[in-house]
């Protein structure tokens, strides 16, 4: 009956587009993750997606693209953070700050314009299902756009990640690397947040990579095993939220909580 149910679902555009926009975010979403998990940039990618909540909401003001207006301001504050370095990504304190800032402007853009705030739930938990046909063709070119650049600068970006020092000293353009690295992230986290909203961005950027970094022993099984995660979570969560009309939030983080804990047993065992 259940699958029954979901065939007869997919049947429908909208729903068709929450796949495919669930499918891109996913594979992004873990690619990007694995190195956020490895450079220990947790809390640096909660703060740009708060960053992006300001964006957002400033873009609505104006009358323009939600995502293109998050996009924006996150790209900026993820290349002036790449630009600070160690200065800003190890303060927590002025990351705090930036934070609570970024959600405050958010807060005026939304009281100055009183009609845009029934977009402010969209914004802060996700909403896949209203993803529009024009809105996946610009999630697909990113992502794509995305993925062939980080496939270029994979190795040594992995290798930067866990012995910087040694990188610098090899020769290995680590400014730039960084710089890139931090582009790439804002757009992973921009359209992460379209799933499951600003608030929860860590149920795919940090849950699934993190799982994956405890099962795998070496890059690439990791980066398979990221993604894999990352596609059984949006997958399984989209297709519980069409039967019980729960959030897809909701369903993303109890997921993703379920397969951490799973996988932290399981390592415990073994060792």
């Amino acid at each position: 009956m259940f699958v029954a149910s979901m065939f007869e679902l997919t049947q429908y555009s909208f729903m068709q587009n929450a796949f495919m926009a669930g499918t891109v975010i996913a594979v992004l979403a873990g690619v990007i993750g694995y190195f956020v998990v490895l450079k220990q940039l947790g809390f640096t990618s909660h703060a740009l997606s708060h960053i992006g909540f300001a964006g957002a909401c400033g873009a609505g003001l104006l009358g323009l693209s939600l995502m293109s207006g998050q996009l924006l301001l996150t790209l900026i504050a993820a290349l002036l953070m790449a630009f600070f370095g160690d200065r800003v990504q190890k303060n927590d304190a002025a990351i705090g700050i930036i934070l609570a800032f970024s959600l405050g402007l958010g807060s005026l853009f939304l009281y100055s314009y009183d009609h845009y705030a029934g977009s402010a739930s969209r914004i802060l938990f996700g909403d896949l299902l209203s993803v529009t046909t024009q809105s996946l063709h610009q999630m697909e070119i990113l992502s794509l756009l995305c993925i062939l650049i980080i496939a270029l600068i994979a190795r040594p970006l992995w290798f930067s990640a866990l012995l910087p020092e040694l990188a610098l000293a090899r020769g290995l353009p680590v400014r730039i690397l960084q710089y890139t690295f931090f582009a790439l992230l804002a757009v992973a986290i921009t359209l992460t947040s379209q799933a499951v909203g600003i608030l929860m961005i860590f149920t795919l950027l940090i849950g699934p990579p993190a799982v994956a970094v405890r099962c795998s022993q070496s890059f690439w099984s990791g980066i398979f095993l990221s993604i894999l995660f990352n596609l059984i979570a949006i997958w399984l969560a989209l297709a519980l939220s069409a039967a019980t009309n729960w959030p897809l939030s909701f369903w993303v983080s109890t997921i993703v909580l379920l397969g951490y804990i799973a996988a932290s047993s399981l390592q415990t065992l073994r060792s």
